[in-house]
């Protein structure tokens, strides 16, 4: 079996030049290593449009065969288009990526935005919480497992409040960092530690939905 990644900046590999910046599908191969390899497909700046356009979807496709989980993390990118609403064209395009999935006997796997970190008023606010409640309407309707981190990952910030979140995130001084000299303050992109405690739930999900045997099919 491998697990396949479909998503944005959250879920792929950050290049050389954005560290320590990463994506939790990074950090998820050594978590599920007892069952098959991670390949992770996720493009920064990638919506449910531009990742088929780019031809990224066709070759996850191709290498997709039966049994293999297929998870799907989208939605940043698709707020920023208003044809890609989150009762439209997300939730159509979706639907017909879990359609292709399917036919490739291979197993899709929904999963809520991770949220982007926005304290208002000193309390965690959600900014896709319509995009992560059609994802899951969508789940509901087909009968698919799905990882809501858009849910969990509000609970993260929250606990950990509105200066200790900021250890998830990529938040660099003045000359600390090489590929970053003049320094960085971003509330959407996790560090490493930050994706590693994102990966570390979606492996627990997995296991745990792998136990209880959820319909998928």
């Amino acid at each position: 079996m491998k697990i396949l990644l479909a998503g944005d900046s959250t879920v792929a590999n950050a290049r050389t030049q954005e560290y320590p910046m990463s994506g939790w599908g990074a950090e998820l191969a050594p978590l599920v290593h007892g069952w098959g390899a991670v390949h992770n497909f996720a493009k920064g700046g990638a919506s449910t449009e531009s990742f088929r356009e780019e031809g990224l979807w066709e070759q996850l496709l191709d290498l997709a065969t039966e049994g293999d989980l297929v998870l799907l993390q989208f939605g940043h990118n698709d707020q920023k288009q208003q044809h890609l609403a989150a009762s439209t064209g997300y939730t159509a395009n979706l639907l017909r990526m879990v359609d292709e999935i399917r036919g490739k006997g291979a197993v899709p796997v929904i999963c809520t935005s991770v949220e982007r970190r926005n304290f208002i008023a000193g309390c965690q606010t959600a900014t896709l919480l319509e995009y992560a409640e059609a994802a899951k309407s969508l789940a509901e309707r087909e009968g698919l497992a799905c990882i809501d981190l858009e849910a969990w990952t509000t609970r993260l910030y929250g606990e950990a409040g509105e200066e200790g979140s900021k250890a998830y995130f990529t938040f660099l001084a003045v000359g600390e960092n090489a590929h970053w000299p003049d320094g960085l303050a971003d509330n959407t992109h996790f560090n490493r530690c930050g994706a590693t405690v994102v990966a570390a739930q979606v492996a627990g999900q997995l296991a745990a939905l792998a136990a209880r045997a959820v319909p998928t099919q």
